[in-house]
């Protein structure tokens, strides 16, 4: 688990093509390792991923045909540059929100401008996670824990302080860009909960008629 709180740029060192996935280096630039072992998660972009090697300037991992159909790890090349976060401990603090690296899918930036010393994204989310993104919710894009600012059926917005941008790999994120994103944990596990016995034989999802079963709607 992680917060999405980056705690450094890194990059794509290299690249592996491995028995039909791939194996990617990470340079881990000024985040240590030290007190990391094989086997730990490590968050790239927000994408979990197991250190299966590790250097004095960065670590490997293995990355799934899964994972790279889901997330932008598959358009990666040498150099791009990464948001890291190392997973959390009992004695970390939260200081974004619960994230667990599964990306639930890609969205793109449609819109960049300045809001005071801050910049204002607008990002198109994959139609199928429209529901669970909310105003004022919670956000992870590329392992970034983000407020979100408004929602306009699938597109929302957010706003980045200066710190953020310079932390981060959004200060050089253009409009067109691809991001993973993943939705909060909490309302994933709200929906299927709402389903109740029915989750067992039906993955459609919330509908008006369970709505209005649950008293939500009337």
């Amino acid at each position: 688990m992680f917060t999405g709180i980056i705690l450094a740029v890194g990059s794509i060192a290299a690249i592996q093509p491995r028995g039909g996935d791939c194996r990617l280096q990470i340079n881990t630039g000024k985040l240590s390792l030290a007190d990391c072992a094989l086997g730990d998660s490590i968050a790239v972009n927000g994408v979990c991923l197991t250190a299966i090697e590790l250097g004095e300037h960065g670590f490997s991992a293995d990355v799934s045909n899964e994972t790279l159909s889901r997330t932008t790890l598959s358009t990666a090349r040498t150099g791009t540059a990464v948001n890291l976060e190392l997973a959390m401990t009992p004695s970390s603090r939260l200081g974004g929100h619960i994230v667990s690296g599964h990306v639930d899918g890609i969205g793109h930036v449609v819109e960049k401008k300045a809001d005071g010393r801050s910049i204002r994204f607008r990002f198109k989310a994959p139609d199928n996670l429209a529901k669970y993104i909310a105003e004022k919710g919670s956000i992870c894009i590329n392992g970034i824990s983000l407020t979100v600012n408004r929602v306009d059926g699938a597109h929302f917005s957010v706003n980045i302080v200066p710190h953020t941008l310079q932390e981060t790999t959004l200060g050089s994120t253009e409009v067109g860009s691809a991001v993973n994103l993943e939705v909060d944990l909490l309302a994933r596990y709200l929906e299927r909960l709402m389903q109740g016995e029915a989750a067992a034989h039906s993955a459609s999802g919330v509908t008006e008629a369970l709505l209005q079963n649950a008293g939500f709607i009337k």
